[in-house]
């Protein structure tokens, strides 16, 4: 591998972090890999993971790479793809936006290197048309990207009752590795990621300071006079501005539109043709702003930027350093930020926040031990995918799982017995099934509902022609009057 990373990547030397993480990753242990934004963890994990997957032959699928957020992955499968190239392997995603086409050449062939959500690695293990104990029957290792994202919510409880199973279905001790920037108690990331896992662990950390950011708070008032600013600040650089709603991010984007600058904007009710191409034009430009929600605060790669300016102030120390580390990634340059408050609560925020990192504060992370709803999900999860579960097993698949560490042998027991009670699940000859109820709520295609835990709220799509610009929450629209529907989308101005 070391020849292909000089002579295929032209790499001239690894960074500190990457050369930390090379021994335990090759000896096979659990990781925590944390260093700040663009600080080379990805690589630093793939490395001495292809190494293994070349020298000790690996067989597909060997290698998962679990993000938070589909985009995540779709900016990083022509990265993984390239790496894995340069040992001969191949890497594909699977997610909700994966068409059915792509879907059967990864089952007809599986790659070596997977990129999934959690979601989606669940689907595969529920699904009848999925050979999933074949097809991760070789899987040696899962690398969980923006593991931060995960751990302290019911995504990670979900996440590491997933992981539980899988390596039941692989009967082996699998490999796990965590990525963060931002973490304020890696140890205990570390046992969460551990779960079952009778590998030793290490947490690697990047050493040293990068050069010391240009931080500025400012009291501005108003979203017009933020976009003045914005405009005025840093002429002929490209600027990331970061506002914590939607309708704020398409406020700040038409106002900065309406002064002349090219601006473009992106959040999650965007249609993905109108997100990809605001950043796709965002990176490849110059004199430039794009305004976003959080979505931009995690990895994925909208190119080099000068400066990262905050409507308002994140909530958290470890927040902010993600945002920040966005910026000042070129060689000789140092990373800025500047926080633009509406009101005295921001400012008094935004100085608090300040104050801390001064004092090299981050949150920890707090893992959830109860999760009682996120085991009745994977109790149902589990009875679909086995087709019924052992009543006197089905605790094991997800016993080492975090998030149910703090629930008593009685509680579970209550669980259960709601769920028979409720006809979610039917008991017959020691195995639980889904119940009368539980078939007509979840069975055949409504499976589908089992995904995710977690609920979204209810959408109307925006056409503009045949062309889709996005959505807006229903219950935005039903306090309207028809034909009197106003909003703003996209930067844009649209009635209905």
């Amino acid at each position: 591998m070391q020849y292909q990373i000089v002579n295929g990547l032209g790499f001239r030397e690894l960074r500190p972090v990457q050369e930390m993480a090379i021994a335990p990753i090759l000896a096979g242990d659990n990781c925590v890999v944390l260093a700040p934004t663009a600080g080379g963890k990805t690589e630093a994990a793939l490395f001495p993971l292809l190494s293994r997957m070349d020298s000790e032959d690996w067989r597909p699928v060997s290698l998962l790479y679990v993000a938070p957020i589909r985009a995540l992955l779709n900016d990083q499968e022509a990265r993984l793809a390239r790496y894995a190239g340069l040992i001969g392997r191949r890497a594909a995603k699977w997610h909700g936006d994966t068409t059915h086409s792509e879907r059967r050449a990864f089952l007809s062939e599986p790659t070596d290197v997977l990129l999934t959500t959690p979601e989606s690695l669940e689907v595969m293990l529920m699904s009848r048309q999925i050979p999933a104990r074949r097809l991760f029957a070789a899987l040696q290792a899962v690398v969980i990207d923006e593991v931060h994202a995960f751990v302290g919510d019911d995504r990670g409880s979900h996440l590491a009752a997933v992981l539980e199973r899988l390596a039941r279905i692989c009967g082996h001790d699998v490999q796990r590795i965590g990525l963060s920037a931002t973490v304020g108690n890696p140890e205990q990331i570390l046992e969460w990621i551990a779960g079952g896992s009778k590998r030793e662990g290490h947490v690697v950390r990047a050493p040293g300071q990068r050069a010391a950011p240009e931080l500025v708070l400012d009291y501005v008032a108003t979203h017009e006079n933020a976009a003045r600013m914005i405009a005025e600040l840093h002429p002929g650089k490209k600027r990331l501005v970061f506002v914590d709603s939607r309708r704020g991010v398409e406020t700040i984007g038409r106002l900065l539109r309406e002064r002349g600058i090219t601006a473009f904007v992106t959040h999650s009710s965007l249609a993905m043709a109108e997100r990809r191409a605001a950043e796709q034009a965002f990176a490849e430009g110059r004199d430039c702003v794009i305004v976003a929600t959080s979505a931009l605060e995690l990895g994925i790669d909208i190119g080099d930027l000068d400066h990262v300016l905050q409507i308002g102030s994140p909530s958290t120390v470890a927040s902010f350093l993600q945002r920040l580390g966005r910026s000042g990634r070129r060689a000789g340059t140092k990373a800025s930020y500047t926080f633009l408050t509406l009101d005295e609560e921001q400012l008094l925020q935004a100085a608090g926040l300040l104050r801390l990192h001064a004092r090299g504060f981050v949150e920890p992370v707090r893992v959830p031990s109860r999760a009682a709803h996120v085991l009745a999900h994977q109790l149902l999860a589990l009875s679909i995918q086995e087709e019924g579960v052992a009543e006197s097993d089905w605790w094991a698949w997800v016993a080492p799982a975090s998030g149910f560490a703090g629930l008593p042998a009685e509680d579970r027991r209550a669980l259960v017995g709601h769920m028979l009670a409720g006809e979610i699940l039917s008991q017959d000859g020691g195995r639980l099934s889904l119940g009368r109820r539980g078939e007509k709520l979840y069975a055949f295609k409504n499976f589908l509902e089992l995904y995710s835990v977690f609920s979204t709220p209810r959408t109307l799509t925006v056409l503009h022609g045949a062309q889709e610009i996005g959505s807006i929450e229903t219950h935005f629209a039903e306090q309207q009057e028809l034909g009197r529907l106003t909003f703003t989308l996209a930067a844009q101005s649209w009635r209905a």
